[in-house]
C-alpha cells in the first residue's frame, strides 16, 4: 500500500504578498481552516498515513498546526468547550503521522521533493503540491483513484486537465501516446516538458499537482539538471522516468483551484464557502447582495 505523501510547503509565496509576508501562504484561510487543512485531509482521504512536509526555517507554522497547543488545549477544557476541544485534537486521526525535512535553498520542486528521499526510501509515494486544492465534485477523491491505478497497472500517475493553449506555458504539459484519457481514466505518457510556447507545447493537457510516484524517481532527482528558471525540475525527472519504466496520464473529475495566486484564491474561498455545511446559506446571501448593488 502507498502510505506516504510528500508535501512541499518551503516556498515563499511571493505571489500571495503581502498577506504571506509573516504568514505562510499554506496557512492562509480557506473558508475555515488554512489551505494546507484541506491538502492534507484530500490526502488522509486517500488512504496516506504519513505526511512528510518539506518545509523552510521560517514556517514553523504549519508544523505547530498539525500539533496540539497544550495551552489552548487547557483553556478550551477549563471552559467546557468539549465539542471544540476534540476537534482541534483529532484535526488528522491519530492513525496519521505528520513529520517535516527542511530545503534550505530555494531550489525547485524536484529538488523539494528530493529532501525527503531519505523517509521515502525505495517507497511509491505521493507528491502533492500546495498551491492546488481539489474538490472532488462529490465522487471520490481523484489521488484514491491514481493510487489504485497505480497499484493494478505499476504506472507512474501524473494528474493533469485541459487548459486553454494560450496558458500552457505557465504549466508543465505532457504527451501522449494516443488519444486523451476520458475523465477517470489513464493513458500513457511519452514526455513531458515544463512551460512550453504554445507553438511547441505537445498538447493543452497541464500538469495539476498531484502524482504517484516509484521510489526510483529519486536516484533519477540526484541527477536531473537544473532546467527551467534555472531549478531543478520535477517533470524533467519525470521525462527521464518515461524511459524506463511506464508512466500514464491521469484525467481528473474534480475540479481545482489555484490558491498560490490571488484570483485562485479568492475563487475557492467563495467555492468552499458555497459548499460549507453551516455557511453555504450565508455565503449565498452575501454574494446575492452584492450581485444585487
Amino acid at each position: 500500500m502507498i502510505s506516504k505523501a510528500v508535501i512541499p510547503v518551503a516556498g515563499l509565496g511571493t505571489r500571495m504578498l503581502p498577506a504571506s509576508k509573516s504568514i505562510p501562504k499554506e496557512m492562509l484561510p480557506i473558508v475555515d481552516r488554512p489551505a494546507i487543512h484541506w491538502v492534507v485531509e484530500e490526502a488522509v482521504q486517500a488512504g496516506i498515513t504519513e505526511i512528510i512536509l518539506v518545509n523552510h526555517a521560517a514556517k514553523g507554522a504549519i508544523e505547530d498546526y498539525f500539533d496540539i497547543n497544550a495551552e489552548l488545549d487547557a483553556q478550551l477544557q477549563a471552559k467546557g468547550k468539549e465539542s471544540l476541544r476534540q476537534s482541534l485534537r483529532h484535526i488528522i486521526p491519530e492513525n496519521v503521522s505528520v513529520i517535516s525535512v527542511r530545503q534550505r535553498e530555494p531550489l525547485g520542486l524536484g529538488h523539494a521533493v528530493l529532501q525527503a528521499a531519505p523517509v521515502v526510501g525505495a517507497e511509491p509515494f505521493v507528491v502533492m503540491l500546495p498551491d492546488v486544492l481539489v474538490d472532488a465534485a462529490g465522487g471520490d477523491v481523484d489521488l484514491k483513484a491514481m493510487i489504485r491505478r497505480y497499484q493494478t497497472a505499476g504506472a507512474a500517475q501524473i494528474m493533469v486537465e485541459p487548459v486553454p493553449m494560450d496558458r500552457v506555458n505557465q504549466y508543465g504539459v505532457v504527451s501522449l501516446e494516443g488519444a486523451a484519457p476520458e475523465a477517470g481514466g489513464s493513458a500513457a505518457m511519452t514526455g513531458v516538458v515544463e512551460k512550453p510556447a504554445p507553438e511547441d507545447a505537445p498538447s493543452n493537457l497541464s500538469v495539476v499537482g498531484r502524482y504517484v510516484l516509484p521510489g526510483a524517481i529519486m536516484e533519477l532527482l540526484k541527477t536531473t539538471r537544473p532546467g527551467a528558471g534555472g531549478e531543478i525540475q520535477l517533470t524533467d525527472a519525470i521525462a527521464e522516468l518515461i524511459g524506463l519504466a511506464p508512466v500514464e496520464a491521469y484525467a481528473m473529475t474534480g475540479k481545482t483551484f489555484d490558491c498560490g495566486n490571488k484570483a485562485g484564491y479568492l475563487e475557492a474561498f467563495i467555492h468552499f464557502a458555497l459548499e460549507h455545511p453551516e455557511l453555504a446559506g450565508t455565503a449565498r446571501s452575501i454574494l446575492e447582495r452584492h450581485h444585487a448593488r
